[in-house]
């Protein structure tokens, strides 16, 4: 029997529970995994918690790494043993194993683990989508990064840094600023969990004068003022995550007086949507990887049947890195 995660009604951590269901063959075009590392993310969050609604039951889970175990018809790309990895849907990685489609699979190099690799592949082509389509770095100007310590945060501050741009990150400690600036970070500032980001445009705009280019935001409603305030003149704000909260309604004329500043709220699912791109992009992080731009940060592994704890730590915004199951 395969054993998996999953979820009867939305709530908090405690609705995942560990049960068993048989795993039939690979359907045509699909691909049999048996997974070695499961990456936690924040969307499992929203959608175990309901913001991001699903079909019910439902077994979480966009990332994963393993070994190919078995392969449906019309599969010739890939091979029994072979190791691969994917980061999007349809959800199931909380899993053992699983069948998935063979177009979403990456194939793996020797140069990652899979432990790696469930540590980076949706938060770093998370990060290629935001280095590559929403704002290409550009030697000396400043970016400010919201949890720079976190999943994305890391990776995203390294990429940043790596090609020249200015890194201000924000962080909740100061052990994670630490970690921050070695990652690449010019400046960090800290604001305590529970504190208020009143002063961070202040802070911001005497860093580098006139605000920051960007602004990327995973945090949501409690940073996003604070985020807007810190952007320079024709500023860019990409608010792509909610952990504290949905955004506000925008009134687009208020970016305008606020000195014609442009909001986008990226997705990594469009960035990847088409099989051409998602390979491209993955070739991208992977050599990006190899020569040392992007480091898989792994802040814990926990049994998969731990899924809930992973959940209250990831919650809990005290961790630095990827969080990571282990079938």
């Amino acid at each position: 029997m395969n054993h998996r995660i999953t979820f009867q009604q939305a709530g908090g951590p405690e609705v995942l529970t560990w049960s068993e269901a048989p795993l039939p063959e690979p359907g045509p075009g699909e691909v049999r995994i048996r997974h070695s590392a499961i990456g936690v993310n924040y969307i499992d969050i929203y959608q175990r918690a309901g913001a991001y609604p699903v079909p019910l039951p439902a077994t979480l889970g966009f990332e994963a790494a393993g070994v190919v175990e078995a392969l449906g018809v019309n599969v010739a790309e890939f091979q029994v043993g072979q190791r691969v990895a994917y980061m999007d849907g349809p959800t199931g990685a909380y899993a053992e194993s699983r069948n998935h489609p063979a177009s979403r699979l990456m194939p793996l190099p020797d140069s990652l683990s899979d432990e790696e690799a469930a540590a980076i592949l949706f938060k770093g082509l998370t990060t290629h989508m935001l280095v590559r389509r929403v704002w290409r770095p550009v030697p000396g100007e400043w970016a400010l990064v919201h949890a720079a310590a976190g999943g994305v945060g890391l990776i995203l501050t390294r990429w940043l840094a790596a090609e020249g741009a200015r890194v201000i990150g924000v962080v909740s400690t100061e052990e994670k600023a630490g970690a921050v600036k070695a990652e690449g970070a010019e400046a960090v500032v800290v604001v305590p969990r529970g504190g208020s980001y009143g002063q961070l445009a202040a802070q911001v705009k005497a860093l580098t004068g006139k605000g920051a280019r960007v602004a990327y935001d995973s945090v949501g409603l409690d940073t996003f003022e604070a985020s807007l305030d810190s952007l320079a003149p024709f500023g860019l704000l990409a608010s792509f995550g909610r952990a504290s909260g949905a955004l506000p309604l925008v009134d687009v004329a208020e970016l305008g007086r606020r000195g014609g500043l442009a909001l986008q709220r990226p997705s990594v699912f469009p960035h990847v949507a088409d099989p051409a791109d998602l390979q491209a992009a993955a070739r991208d992080l992977f050599e990006a990887h190899a020569r040392g731009i992007v480091r898989a940060h792994i802040h814990a592994q926990l049994p998969l049947r731990e899924a809930a704890q992973a959940h209250r730590l990831l919650e809990s915004r005290g961790t630095q890195g990827a969080l990571l199951l282990i079938p």
